[in-house]
């Protein structure tokens, strides 16, 4: 225990050692993380002030924009620092709380895109009884049960491996505090705390894209009773969005922390965790504002007429 104050600050060694590629690869990340904030941003106001919007769907979608957000900005930051100084250090605070954000909020993600999945089901197969059951209440609480039970789920393991001793070397093999890379500079046993990452990992990802499976296949059998071809386009085209950013989210999540485990899988991993940490959050906009008419009607109003305050809400 007297060495665990050893190692003070660790050494992140993802990003690219080509001097040549940093700048490049500075302004394209710049970029995607202005673009990425600022598209979940107009998400956020476009749900807010357009009165078409004020549905449970919509609501799902401006807390997913907020985490969105805040996903990304756990990582991007530090990412662009490095790229434009050089400095490729990170304190032992700062590398567990980015550690913690980053992993907290992700789980975050994956239970509110379970309880947006469940919101689908019952606005297609319980059209009647839609407004009752997803009532102001029942969505307040899915989205803060969901921040709950991530906070939750990653704290005690968190706390953890931070009180494990670090005796050196101080090398991350990654762009962020990633928590596989770190396992290996603990000087100490740490099967147990893999063991319990794993299992969380499986709880939240697996459990998580469970319910969605089994919500969107009670869907499409609701979708395909409809009599009218017409009805069924206008109920899948309402899940398209939802189930892209479903895909791309838990496939690249389930990817790196279920199966990438092994060391030889790092570098594979550290590509992954690019498409989940910049790319997914850029595009979740671009998805749901190019697939959905009524969003897209609310920005043509906010940018072009101006009249988004002036229309009553759609019957």
């Amino acid at each position: 225990m007297e060495n665990r104050t050893a190692v003070m600050e660790f050494i992140l060694v993802g990003c690219t050692s080509n001097p040549q590629l940093r700048p490049l690869l500075f302004v394209v990340l710049l970029l995607t993380y202005v673009l990425t904030v600022a598209g979940n941003i107009l998400i956020i106001i476009v749900t807010l002030v357009d009165h078409r919007l004020q549905t449970p769907m919509y609501f799902f979608l401006r807390n997913f924009s907020i985490l969105e957000i805040g996903f990304t900005s756990a990582v991007s930051p530090k990412i662009l620092a490095i790229l434009a100084s050089n400095k490729t250090t990170i304190s032992l605070p700062a590398c567990f709380v980015q550690g913690f954000l980053y992993f907290m909020l992700g789980t975050t993600e994956s239970f509110l895109l379970a309880a947006m999945s469940f919101d689908r089901y019952v606005a297609i197969c319980n059209p009647l009884r839609y407004t009752t059951i997803m009532n102001s209440q029942v969505r307040t609480l899915l989205v803060l049960g969901s921040w709950i039970v991530g906070f939750l789920l990653i704290i005690l393991p968190t706390i953890l491996l931070f009180h494990m001793p670090f005796c050196g070397p101080n090398v991350i093999d990654h762009f962020f505090c990633d928590n596989s890379p770190l396992l290996k500079l603990v000087c100490a046993d740490t099967k147990l705390l893999e063991s319990m990452s794993f299992v969380i990992a499986v709880f939240s990802l697996l459990g998580c894209f469970t319910v969605t499976v089994v919500s969107y296949i009670s869907i499409v059998i609701t979708v395909m009773q409809m009599p009218s071809a017409a009805r069924r386009q206008k109920a899948f085209s309402t899940c398209a969005s939802h189930l892209i950013v479903v895909s791309i989210s838990y496939g690249s999540c389930i990817f790196m922390y279920v199966r990438a485990t092994k060391a030889s899988e790092v570098d594979v991993s550290k590509g992954v965790s690019v498409l989940n940490t910049m790319v997914s959050p850029l595009l979740n906009p671009f998805i749901y504002t190019l697939r959905n008419k009524q969003v897209q009607a609310a920005l043509r109003d906010i940018f072009g007429k101006g009249e988004v305050f002036s229309k009553e809400p759609n019957k």
